[in-house]
């Protein structure tokens, strides 16, 4: 898996300035949905695409995003294909346009009218543990890879085990607990069950859910894996906690204690981490989450308190 994993695209959120250098964005757009009238920047989001919601001659308006290297150009045709496979159902948005080329460009529904959370309720909560069932129950797209195939369950605490000058330079708990956690974590996440055969979407925290007339969509699919649906719902839960959400042993109190080792060692090895030159904040999210799934590890698994 990649170290971009908690690196949304942002679903449309307008801070009113104008795209600067906006012309080959906007000379792509006017061929797939007509004349456009001006281009504003969307910053929400943690990877180096160009995000734009585009207002159109009509005044409606769309959100489109551009990849900007061989990178993001891979990451935007894995996200078109499976809005493709997904298209019509009612948690995707819909795809308005699309060409592809050294630069894909993806044209979307605009989504900036709808509710982002933070913050959550139980409503909200339990919408999206509904949709995630619903997304493990469809016919899985021909050749997505599978989340067995990424890196070993047990590979982020081992990394943390053999280095952990990164990882505590977090501050989040002493070496000595680590000396004697450390083991328990790498064998517990090594039994972590990652396989399975429902659609994962593989990225879900609240940057990629929103809320409209109060069932949760989800968005930037590019993630999207073959395997146990638990693994949606264990990656989601601490991002819900870190906004001020219920605990993840709260939400789910029989979540594999694997899984929970396994979502914490993610964090652990790369949190503590230089930053990504290109997307800088993806370690300080990476650490919010870290900061509410070590704890809840530490507890499913009954280690002390990590001090």
């Amino acid at each position: 898996m990649r170290d971009g994993r908690a690196v949304p695209d942002g679903g449309g959120m307008r801070d009113g300035r104008a795209v600067p250098g906006g012309g080959g964005v906007l000379d792509a757009l006017a061929s797939m949905v007509g004349p456009v009238r001006r281009l504003v920047p969307v910053t929400r989001g943690y990877t180096h695409n160009t995000r734009v919601i585009a207002i159109l001659g009509d005044g409606r308006s769309v959100f489109a995003k551009q990849a900007v290297d061989a990178e993001t150009a891979t990451w935007l045709r894995e996200e078109h294909a499976m809005y493709t496979a997904l298209d019509g159902r009612p948690f995707v948005a819909r795809v308005l346009g699309w060409a592809d080329g050294v630069r894909p460009l993806l044209v979307l529904e605009d989504l900036s009218d709808a509710v982002w959370p933070p913050p959550w309720d139980r409503a909200r909560i339990e919408a999206v543990l509904a949709t995630l069932g619903e997304v493990a129950g469809i016919e899985v797209p021909v050749g997505l890879p599978r989340l067995t195939d990424g890196e070993r369950p047990d590979e982020g605490w081992q990394s943390v085990v053999a280095d952990p000058t990164a990882f505590l330079s977090l501050g989040l708990c002493e070496a000595d607990w680590l000396e004697r956690a450390g083991p328990v974590l790498c064998a517990a996440a090594m039994e972590a069950p990652l396989s399975g055969h429902g659609l994962l979407h593989g990225d879900v925290r609240s940057d990629n859910i929103c809320f409209r007339r109060g069932s949760p969509m989800l968005i930037d699919w590019n993630l999207a894996r073959v395997g146990n649906p638990a693994f949606d719902i264990a990656f989601w839960l601490p991002s819900l906690a870190a906004e001020n959400g219920p605990a993840p042993d709260e939400v789910v109190p029989d979540c594999p204690a694997g899984l929970a080792a396994y979502v914490s060692g993610f964090f652990a090895s790369r949190a503590g981490e230089p930053e990504i030159p290109h997307a800088p904040l993806v370690r300080r999210i990476q650490r919010r989450q870290l900061e509410t799934a070590l704890p809840w590890a530490a507890r499913v698994l009954d280690l002390p308190a990590p001090v």
